[in-house]
């Protein structure tokens, strides 16, 4: 198809709220279009092993990329597990898929562990979609293939809109995807999420590769793959929102408690933990330090809503604070592997905060020049632990510590010259 032809058959396709042709179609400059049903319809849930066994077959025989995406119950459902997945491939259509129903996908996994998977902010959905046994060994990312393009808004509905010219309907976004059955409007919602995802994928791949970064961004796809999981993340209750206001020890330990408390009922109840104490009650309860459930249920967040019970388990929790030992506190912060924080450097260092500046000026430039965000060129923990502990003022050592700190070749390439250049000028 030639580009007058796919304009054409944009235009055309907007004009009567179709769908885009499977090879394609490019945005032209009238008024998008809005994608409101899927092209086959809404496609029924798949909640039984049997129908299940039908999908694997029908996507492991079909063709090319395949879309996939996934819906959380964030903010209702403890943890961050998938409720609906969603896939789509040239030849098999589109399958919603239950993982309450269904929660070993690891055999639609296998079958599709050859093909490319297309996913919008992938690092998002990957870790529910491991739990239940997807995980890719390709993959292509199209919101951070729009970063790396220079898009200046990457979410999913504005990169429809702009690159394809239709409008998806986001409204559901954040309902309460554990819901059984699930509305007909959430899942018509669901997929047209994964309707456009390889159209989208192929248009930026052609940008990308116009502007000469399609290897960078294959770069970064096969990292994201091969990521091992995450690490369980260290004191999780100190990222408690509103933590900067307590500093003394023993307030510190109330939150801990507190959080640990309601983090057991949370899990135990399948529910978010902010629907079982806000953070901040907790601040407010570890800053005040109540002597009993009278002056606890005084405090913001513990109102006349709360039963007794409810309010002698946090009291309970606050006294258990208040009688550990200094040597059971926890410390003030918590120890910081690499360079300190930034606003700390004039202080520590002065001649480190000085090369810091000079870095991050040189970076800012060579982004602004790449059209594309710093922190997508180079992740700025690299930067600060090169000017921390800089290597010699020459492009080949710093090329080396970029690497050792996790640089793709790419950025590599890119960042080490203008990064040396900047040492170099702070040591002159």
């Amino acid at each position: 198809m030639t580009d007058a032809q796919e304009t054409a058959a944009a235009s055309s396709l907007r004009t009567t709220g179709g769908a885009p042709p499977d090879d394609g179609g490019s945005a032209d400059s009238g008024a998008p279009t809005p994608l409101l049903e899927p092209r086959e319809g809404i496609p029924p849930v798949i909640a039984d092993e049997a129908a299940l066994a039908e999908v694997i077959a029908a996507f492991a025989a079909g063709t090319g990329p395949v879309a996939v995406d996934a819906e959380r119950a964030s903010g209702y459902r403890y943890g961050q597990r998938a409720y609906l997945v969603q896939l789509r491939r040239e030849g098999a259509g589109t399958a919603l898929i239950d993982p309450v129903g269904c929660p070993d996908l690891s055999a639609l996994g296998d079958a599709l562990s050859g093909a490319e998977w297309v996913l919008h902010a992938a690092t998002q959905d990957l870790p529910c979609l491991r739990e239940i046994g997807m995980v890719p060994t390709r993959l292509f990312d199209t919101e951070l293939a729009g970063r790396l393009a220079g898009f200046p808004r990457v979410g999913l509905g504005a990169m429809v809109e702009g690159v394809l010219g239709f409008v998806l309907e986001k409204g559901h976004s954040a309902v309460d995807w554990s819901t059984r059955p699930l509305p007909e409007p959430w899942l018509r919602y669901a997929a047209l999420d994964v309707e456009l995802l390889v159209d989208l994928r192929d248009a930026l791949e052609k940008e990308l590769d116009r502007q000469g970064k399609l290897d960078w961004a294959r770069q970064e796809f096969d990292a994201i793959a091969s990521a091992p999981p995450a690490e369980p993340r260290k004191d999780p209750w100190r990222r408690t929102s509103g933590m900067h206001k307590v500093r003394r020890r023993r307030q510190l330990g109330v939150v801990r408690e507190l959080w640990q408390t309601r983090d057991r009922i949370a899990q135990r109840r399948d529910v978010s933990p902010g629907k079982v104490l806000s953070d901040a009650a907790i601040v407010e309860a570890a800053l005040s330090l109540p002597v009993n459930v009278q002056a606890l249920a005084a405090l913001n967040g513990f109102g006349h809503r709360m039963g007794r019970r409810q309010l002698e388990q946090w009291q309970a929790a606050v006294d258990r604070a208040k009688t550990l030992s200094e040597s059971q506190l926890p410390q003030p912060g918590q120890p910081v592997a690499g360079p300190p924080p930034p606003r700390a450097w004039a202080d520590k260092d002065p001649v480190a905060a000085a090369r810091l500046s000079a870095a991050r000026t040189a970076v800012s430039a060579l982004a602004e020049e790449l059209n594309m965000p710093q922190e997508n060129l180079i992740a700025p923990d690299a930067v600060r632990r090169v000017c921390w502990e800089p290597p010699a003022a020459d492009e080949e050592a710093v090329a080396g510590a970029l690497a050792s700190y996790g640089a793709r070749p790419w950025q590599v390439e890119q960042v080490a010259p203008v990064l040396a250049a900047a040492l170099a000028g702070q040591s002159a």
